[in-house]
């Protein structure tokens, strides 16, 4: 098993205000084509760590937020964890690792050195864990079928120790709400992305705005058009010129006028720019602290530069990629079904409208993958690679992380004007 063999997959991990504090990086090795092992503690799992760390900058592409990594016992006293940044990476301490006194004076050590320690999937307290308790910074306590009495349960009898409480698998609002109230501070799971949880929702009159200038782009609607729409709502007038004043700003133009501003960003980065606002919230809100922006961001990109990396690359179809991967997570955002989001874009290209209601076509299977990546299904995953030629695993782990760069960038509005 070598290196080229493991999957890089992220999980976004909150806190109690929904915003983005880490995430679990996840490495899984498919072996064959139909049967998929996890091999955390694997030393093809240490060498990508230390690829991704190294070659492709992975500390930078996550701007500061905290990453968590499973560590076996293998890993554990691997040197790997050297080349490793102490001060952003959570070292996640594997159940399945036995405690014995030379793994607590390793555990120990490592802390010492100024990595964080997570212990993963405690499901009681019993004597052998009980030297690491401690040690730990973070505990992490997954829901499983009685999830709420055991985590009322662990929350009292984790008092005592100093570490934050990390509830795993939270898959609704409701499970969110109640550990919350239990004392957990940290969480882990897609319930901010599903679309129940946005039942009774209204639409903002900026969020329409957004979806009508969007209609108005893809059918090429004359500027004056943009213009009047434009002047419906002012703050998105106002980051208009904030943005395209900041990008002229090299060139020494001055912005005379709304029609004059939107000339100059153009059609293509004016699209782009809405479809992310879609997904920012309230525009004061730090792009990188919000999970869904940082999610659709990297789909979007991630879907762009899989088209991007093809031989020969197609510039149309990497556009309608990008799209594709904005579009795919609308229901969640909108509380509408995505029949309904595409009734009011009645212009979307025939590809990217079957890739989003059926996962078809070329753009419909690297929808497939990035999904699989989101939700760690590595089963799927080298059948799905096979099916895009020339598309190779090292090759989606590399562009994860560019992508991943790229969202973590898009605070800046020079991020925007990236090709």
């Amino acid at each position: 098993m070598n290196s080229s063999s493991i999957y890089l997959g992220r999980q976004p991990i909150l806190d109690r205000q929904g915003l983005l504090y880490g995430c679990e990086l996840l490495f899984r090795c498919a072996q064959s084509q139909d049967r998929a092992l996890v091999l955390d503690d694997s030393a093809a799992t240490a060498t990508v760590i230390t690829h991704a760390f190294t070659e492709l900058s992975l500390g930078n592409a996550l701007d500061g937020k905290h990453v968590f990594i499973n560590v076996g016992e293998e890993l554990l006293f691997s040197e790997a964890l050297e080349f490793l940044p102490t001060h952003q990476v959570v070292l996640e301490i594997l159940e399945t690792i036995t405690v014995t006194p030379r793994v607590v004076e390793r555990c120990q050590a490592l802390k010492a050195r100024g990595f964080a320690l997570a212990l993963d999937d405690l499901l009681e307290i019993t004597p052998a864990v009980q030297p690491l308790l401690p040690l730990a910074d973070i505990i992490k306590v997954p829901l499983l079928d009685d999830w709420e009495n055991q985590s009322a349960l662990l929350a009292y009898q984790l008092q005592p120790y100093p570490a934050r409480l990390l509830a795993e698998r939270v898959e609704t609002l409701d499970q969110y709400r109640k550990c919350s109230a239990l004392g957990f501070q940290l969480f882990q799971g897609y319930f901010f992305a599903r679309p129940a949880l946005l039942q009774g929702r209204k639409l903002s009159h900026d969020k329409l705005t957004l979806l009508q200038l969007l209609g108005q782009i893809l059918a090429d609607a004359e500027t004056a058009d943009l213009e009047r729409t434009f002047k419906s709502a002012p703050d998105l007038t106002m980051n208009l010129f904030r943005l395209t004043n900041s990008v002229a700003a090299g060139r020494r133009t001055q912005i005379t006028s709304l029609r004059h501003a939107i000339t100059l960003m153009g059609r293509q980065q004016l699209q782009r720019w809405l479809q992310l606002l879609l997904f920012a919230g309230s525009h004061q809100e730090d792009p990188g602290r919000n999970p869904l922006l940082q999610m659709v961001a990297i789909r979007a990109r991630l879907m762009e530069m899989m088209v991007l990396s093809q031989t020969p690359p197609d510039k149309a179809l990497a556009d309608q990629a990008f799209m594709v991967g904005i579009m795919s997570l609308t229901p969640a955002l909108l509380d509408m079904g995505m029949e309904e989001v595409l009734s009011q874009l009645s212009n979307l290209p025939p590809r990217v409208r079957e890739a989003l209601l059926s996962h078809t076509g070329h753009l419909g299977k690297q929808l497939l993958i990035v999904e699989a990546l989101e939700w760690q299904d590595s089963e799927q995953l080298p059948s799905l690679l096979a099916e895009i030629p020339g598309l190779r695993q090292e090759t989606l782990n590399d562009l994860l992380c560019e992508a991943m760069a790229w969202a973590a960038a898009l605070g800046q509005t020079a991020a925007l004007n990236d090709d």
